[in-house]
């Protein structure tokens, strides 16, 4: 009789109580805020054809490292290792471009340095989730322990090969390989190049006078700015960091995995109750061993990102940056004791701290600290805010 009482009042929601009820509403809220509010302090700077590609930049490469921390921590797993992951493997990378391949081998492409680097990280994750499953020790510790271990190995083989803990001046990869151009290049310039063609008709006659008044010039400037055009009214931007593409590639995979696969049943299952998973026949072991090293992926291609952009690295990239990757799942509504939660709120958090974090650049008066004060607020909210969130859905269980 319960059951069908709880039926009957499923059925008769309307939208609007059906999408209250969604796990990522309170990071769709949070993300709307913070647009709004930036919009507003930044005078819409935060938004012209600039502001909105290093808004992207920052939101997508959170987003890559997120998404794996996420899909661990509906698991029930957490990784502290994927900060200096992400130092290992664009150290690894770096090294190999600029040394060449472990042995003399020769000279490493940025394709071969990748797929080197690729298979030492995904033996790490390996590692990581077999010590968790096999010896039913916390992640936490385990992967703290590793957050040590590839901390120091990183410093220590920069310092045995390179003499120095970073590697910069590496020659642009981008020019000459279609590998590096997809991992530090720029991506979907169709857009920029369709932004600039209608700003060109809409600012059609406009033109820099010489009895143009300094305020007269800035404020064209800035007009001219939101319609992806520069100064010598030429094209100001011509595309988004390639950073974008994988988050879409490795987040639209996760989406599809969790929403449409058993994979993804598994995945909830798992992290709602390993015991009573294992019984119904969930291989627990090897879906958290794997999501281990789904998540060194995602470290490994954002630091690839990194080291083709910037042709360079460094052995503290990556720093905090484990800790980021986890508030963002938790602000987009995963829960701490998994088995709750989507990818479309982990897509929301990175929004909403990317947008953040940049918010410094676009208003002055913001001191950089206060974004840590955000990130406080904002997590310690999101935990009981979920909590509530996961009742109201499963009838308070």
């Amino acid at each position: 009789m319960t059951d069908r009482s709880e039926s009957d009042r499923l059925q008769k929601e309307n939208w609007f109580q059906r999408t209250v009820r969604r796990p990522e509403i309170g990071a769709f809220i949070v993300m709307m805020i913070i647009i709004v509010a930036l919009a507003m302090a930044s005078g819409g700077k935060a938004f012209n054809a600039l502001g909105l590609k290093n808004n992207v930049a920052i939101i997508a490469q959170l987003g890559i490292i997120a998404t794996g921390a996420a899909l661990l921590m509906i698991a029930g797993e957490f990784d502290l290792s994927i900060g200096p992951m992400i130092a290992f493997a664009g150290m690894s990378i770096a090294i190999m471009l600029k040394w060449g391949l472990p042995f003399g081998l020769g000279e490493a492409t940025p394709f071969v340095a990748f797929l080197i680097t690729l298979v030492m990280t995904l033996a790490f994750g390996w590692l990581i989730g077999t010590i968790v499953v096999k010896s039913g020790l916390s992640s936490f510790i385990v992967t703290l322990a590793f957050w040590f271990f590839l901390r120091g190995l990183t410093e220590v083989c920069f310092r045995l090969i390179n003499q120095n803990t970073n590697v910069s001046g590496l020659p642009d990869f981008k020019k000459e390989s279609w590998f590096a151009e997809q991992m530090g290049g720029e991506v979907f310039g169709w857009f920029f190049d369709a932004w600039h063609w209608i700003g060109t008709k809409v600012s059609a006659g406009l033109e820099f006078t010489g009895d143009m008044t300094k305020s007269e010039k800035l404020d064209l400037i800035n007009y001219l700015s939101f319609l992806n055009i520069n100064r010598k009214m030429e094209q100001w931007v011509t595309g988004f960091d390639a950073r974008l593409l994988w988050f879409i590639i490795i987040a639209g995979a996760a989406w599809y995995v969790l929403a449409r696969t058993q994979l993804g049943s598994w995945i909830y299952a798992t992290g709602d109750n390993k015991e009573s998973a294992r019984a119904n026949g969930v291989p627990v072991n090897r879906v958290k061993v794997g999501l281990f090293m789904f998540s060194a992926f995602c470290a490994t291609i954002f630091a690839s990102c990194q080291v083709f952009d910037t042709n360079s690295s460094d052995a503290a990239k990556g720093m905090f940056k484990e800790l980021e990757a986890i508030a963002i799942a938790v602000v987009g509504g995963i829960l701490m004791t998994g088995g709750f939660g989507t990818i479309i709120g982990v897509v929301f958090g990175a929004i909403t701290f990317g947008l953040v974090a940049n918010a410094v650049f676009f208003i002055p008066w913001i001191d950089g600290a206060w974004f840590r004060v955000f990130v406080g607020t904002v997590l310690l909210a999101a935990v009981f805010a979920n909590e509530r969130i996961r009742k109201r859905i499963t009838g308070g269980i």
